[in-house]
């Protein structure tokens, strides 16, 4: 009987204990997502580059000898500054001496023989005239003088040729300039004209840049560049687009771009490293990651994290936040903005140029994982 009771004591002991929990747990606060953003500030100019490359000249030339032979000298090397005239390379001048010494021969004995052949046809003319031979004879020493006059101009013809020929044995600058390339060295045989020195005229001088295709494209040609040097960045020139090239390098898919420096200092002196950029004045636009813009439902926009929660403020002096929000979480809102231009550039960059204040929050990852009101903190900031 005293079990019995017990049990009953123990059974209506639990029963107001169970009628206190309620019926099902309270659902979970979405969870809080951290999110990258920046801040948008508007800018009023773009900035094409900055690209490096170096200083070229416009005008160039790769001399070379007009025989073949073997290099027995070499006056210059790269970076000599030379004069027109100056010898810049020899070739052994044995065989053309040789040449010379035969055409000599050969014109001093076509001048015997048409000098001989003048005589003869003299006095077979003269011997006509007293009938003593035929008028056969006469035509005969005609012709032969008429060959040896014609063998006699093609033996001072081959004697000016040796002589050229002579001359030919030395690589003179035809104009004044600096030498940029060394194609050969002493004891080589070349064959005429193969390349012996590469020689630049410095008063016209270029910055020729190496850019990516995409941005090569967008490059305005009517722009005067900044052209600034890399060894000292004080000194700095102006330089004009004269020419792009059509095709990009398969290899690195660049096109190569020269620009014309307009007056130069002494600094800018070839093969010196530079850096070219372009600034110009655009319409006010905000500049960001091109994975800020959500383009999905027929909407352009992106999302903007408040500086102060709306819900907050609504509810004031109710509640301060949403529950579950800790100090810091915001909420996003999605925003419609006008993009200037239809796509990223060739930076993963895009222009807004409506829809946004200065000093507003972007989220700039994640933007189509997030949905409208959702909870956030800021992450990081990328400024």
């Amino acid at each position: 009987m005293r079990h019995a009771l017990l049990v009953c004591a123990v059974v209506a002991g639990a029963a107001p204990l169970t009628a206190c929990q309620p019926s099902q747990e309270a659902p979970a606060p979405p969870p809080v997502r951290p999110v990258l953003t920046t801040l948008a500030q508007p800018t009023d100019s773009v900035i094409f580059g900055p690209f490096a490359g170096t200083v070229e000249p416009r005008y160039q030339s790769q001399l070379g000898f007009q025989i073949g032979g073997r290099v027995v000298a070499r006056d210059v090397t790269v970076g000599d500054v030379v004069k027109k005239g100056q010898r810049l390379a020899a070739l052994d001048p044995i065989v053309s001496r040789f040449d010379l010494s035969r055409a000599e021969a050969e014109l001093s004995d076509a001048r015997a023989q048409a000098e001989n052949a003048t005589a003869t046809e003299a006095r077979t003319r003269r011997l006509m005239e007293g009938g003593n031979v035929t008028q056969a004879q006469l035509d005969a020493a005609v012709a032969r003088r008429d060959t040896a006059q014609a063998r006699l101009a093609q033996a001072g013809a081959s004697l000016q040729k040796a002589r050229d020929q002579i001359g030919y044995t030395e690589l003179r600058a035809d104009f004044d300039g600096v030498v940029t390339q060394r194609l050969a060295e002493i004891g080589q045989v070349v064959s005429p004209g193969q390349g012996i020195v590469t020689l630049a005229r410095p008063e016209t001088r270029e910055a020729v840049v190496d850019i990516p295709e995409t941005p090569a494209g967008a490059m305005p040609k009517d722009g005067l560049f900044t052209v600034v040097l890399q060894s000292a960045p004080e000194i700095t020139a102006r330089g004009r687009v004269r020419e792009v090239a059509p095709f990009a390098e398969a290899g690195t898919r660049t096109r190569r771009v020269r620009l014309t420096l307009e007056e130069p200092g002494p600094a800018f002196r070839l093969g010196a490293t530079i850096t070219v950029a372009l600034e110009r004045r655009i319409e006010r636009r905000f500049v960001l990651p091109a994975t800020a813009l959500l383009d999905a439902d027929g909407r352009r926009s992106v999302w903007i994290v408040p500086a102060a929660d709306k819900r907050g403020d609504e509810n004031a002096g109710k509640q301060e936040a949403v529950q579950g929000d800790e100090p810091g979480d915001r909420h996003v809102e999605r925003r419609d903005v006008t993009l200037d231009g239809h796509e990223p550039d060739g930076n993963g960059r895009i222009a807004v140029r409506t829809g946004l204040k200065p000093g507003e929050r972007v989220v700039v990852a994640g933007a189509h994982s997030l949905r409208e009101g959702q909870t956030v903190r800021l992450a990081d900031d990328r400024n």
